[in-house]
């Protein structure tokens, strides 16, 4: 669930579900998300029914949050997995956001400071892969 605005071709319910930010705040205020934070003026946060839905169904989570979610998701499921995707660099993550061209230089300023947040959690996490490219990567 996030209150950022959908990128061209993000769809709701398929990418995110996009809320706005009383919907969200009613949520956390509702105890409906398993983890939830403020990443670059944008809210973003796991809703509590899907992840106990999913795993009634016998299948796993996979969850693609940032640090402070996951730190949070792990109090609650210290038993699960958590693996950090850390860029080759800070000047490639740069150019990868840079060349998205969706970000104005304000929020990649803001997106670069909290990476370098990030990365000095990683050994938090069980495993770090280097994001080099997709297919290595997986």
């Amino acid at each position: 669930v996030t209150t950022r605005k959908p990128r061209q071709g993000e769809r709701d319910g398929v990418d995110y579900f996009f809320k706005t930010r009383e919907e969200f705040e009613e949520m956390i205020k509702n105890n409906k998300l398993l983890e939830w934070a403020e990443y670059v003026g944008n809210y973003y946060g796991t809703p509590v029914d899907y992840v106990e839905q999913t795993l009634e169904s016998g299948r796993d989570v996979f969850l693609e949050i940032e640090v402070q979610g996951a730190l949070q998701v792990r109090k609650a499921f210290p038993e699960g997995l958590f693996i950090f995707l850390a860029p080759p660099s800070l000047a490639e993550l740069k150019n990868r956001i840079v060349t998205r061209g969706t970000e104005t230089e304000a929020l990649i300023e803001n997106r670069m400071k909290a990476a370098k947040e990030e990365i000095e959690l990683m050994d938090a996490y069980d495993y770090v892969v280097e994001n080099d490219s997709i297919e290595l990567a997986c």
